[in-house]
């Protein structure tokens, strides 16, 4: 066995790669799993690795990111695999610490308890041959042993939680917490995880459907835990599996924040600008309805909170903009000039819409006896002049995000 000095390989003096006396050369595809305490199924899961290689017809590597206290490394060794020594810092964290040290132009990833079936890996290399960037494995599609996934995730959590990510994203995913997964290491070292758990999972499907990859599914068989082998949930304890959903649905709204934000500030402003404007010039009575001042204060609510969300949309948007196409559209839609101008001009129009409500403040001796014309035309003043202020405000704020994001050429 030979031992890579980790100062000289990895910034983290706690990251270590073993390498292995029959090391491949130059794999094509890597296959990277995290492992802890799995000495009682790594030896059949690399084996598996080497039978789903031959079958592809491809140079491969197995990579086991290894934060085990028992024999799992020194069997992955004897096997065959690379393992890198990591503290025990989280699932994704692992994927993180191991990317430095990815060879393949592909990477398959999964668990090494046996649950997934690495001897069926040619399904993956010719979706990747074909050009697909993104793969995800779908035990839905594919074959679920009886007794290998309990019935709340089977019936319940997989599916719900599917559908609102494909829902959110406009996605077409069958089955978004399938561990076993295929990406180019280009597109993976572009995805630039973060996250240091278990959402690590949907933070690789988020970010997919933001970097527009080209996406294929597999199916592929999910079998039962060995005899004797407890799942990492059931390790954990009965909360496990619920702390899991949570954080993946956590980061599903963080990296979709642009769906709660901006189709519902549309409608807002939508809604909003007709009580406005419809009301403008005073009350009006529909049936035994009279819509009044009260309703326009209303509307003014609504369309602030409509003109917030399309704003705070677009720099979630920008957050996610993988392609940089994304920032160019909205920049050149608010170019700093034209939207400076604009608002400049809306603040003098809502300044003259309220001018008549000021006069008559001052002709009364400082009070209004009556509400008339001049207040609903004051209310769209202050439409006019709330708008003017977010708008040159959320111009300044985008451009001053693209300076500070900008990318030294």
């Amino acid at each position: 066995m030979k031992l890579l000095n980790p100062i000289q390989n990895h910034q983290d003096p706690n990251v270590v790669l073993c390498i292995p006396d029959q090391d491949v050369e130059f794999p094509e595809l890597t296959i990277c799993v995290p492992a802890l305490n799995e000495e009682l199924t790594i030896k059949d899961f690399i084996d598996w690795c080497h039978e789903g290689l031959r079958s592809a017809h491809i140079q491969g590597e197995i990579l086991i990111i290894d934060s085990s206290n028992d024999r799992t490394a020194e069997i992955a060794l004897s096997q065959g695999a690379r393992v890198l020594k990591t503290p025990k810092r989280g699932l994704g964290r692992a994927y993180i610490d191991a990317l430095p040290h990815i060879r393949g132009k592909f990477i398959i990833l999964g668990d090494c308890d046996c649950t997934y079936d690495f001897r069926e890996l040619k399904p993956f290399v010719e979706r990747f041959k074909e050009g697909n960037e993104f793969i995800m494995g779908s035990r839905f599609h594919g074959y679920i042993e009886p007794g290998s996934m309990p019935p709340l995730h089977q019936y319940l959590g997989t599916p719900i939680t599917t559908w609102i990510l494909n829902k959110i994203y406009s996605s077409h995913f069958s089955d978004i917490h399938c561990g076993m997964r295929g990406i180019t290491q280009k597109e993976f070292l572009r995805m630039d995880l973060r996250s240091q758990s278990w959402e690590y999972a949907s933070e690789m499907v988020l970010k997919s459907v933001h970097m527009g990859l080209k996406t294929a599914e597999v199916p592929i068989r999910f079998l039962k835990d060995r005899e004797g082998r407890l799942s990492h949930h059931k390790r954990e304890g009965w909360f496990s599996p619920w702390k899991a959903a949570w954080i993946n649905l956590r980061a599903m709204f963080i990296f979709g924040a642009d769906f709660f934000l901006y189709k519902p500030g549309l409608v807002l402003l939508s809604l909003g600008s007709v009580l406005i404007f419809g009301l403008s010039l005073g009350p009006v009575h529909i049936g035994m309805i009279t819509f009044s001042l009260y309703w326009m204060l209303l509307g003014l609510t609504l369309a602030v909170l409509g003109i917030q969300c399309l704003y705070m949309s677009i720099l979630a948007d920008l957050f996610f903009d993988f392609s940089g196409e994304n920032a160019k559209k909205w920049l050149r839609r608010f170019s700093y000039d034209r939207m400076v101008l604009s608002s400049f001009i809306m603040g003098l129009i809502g300044i003259t819409f309220i001018t008549p409500l000021i006069s008559h403040y001052l002709e009364y001796h400082y009070s209004l006896p009556t509400i008339d014309w001049a207040s609903h035309l004051a209310v769209v003043g202050i439409f006019f002049i709330i708008t003017s202020f977010m708008t040159f405000t959320f111009t300044l704020l985008l451009h001053a995000t693209q300076v500070a994001t900008r990318k030294p050429q």
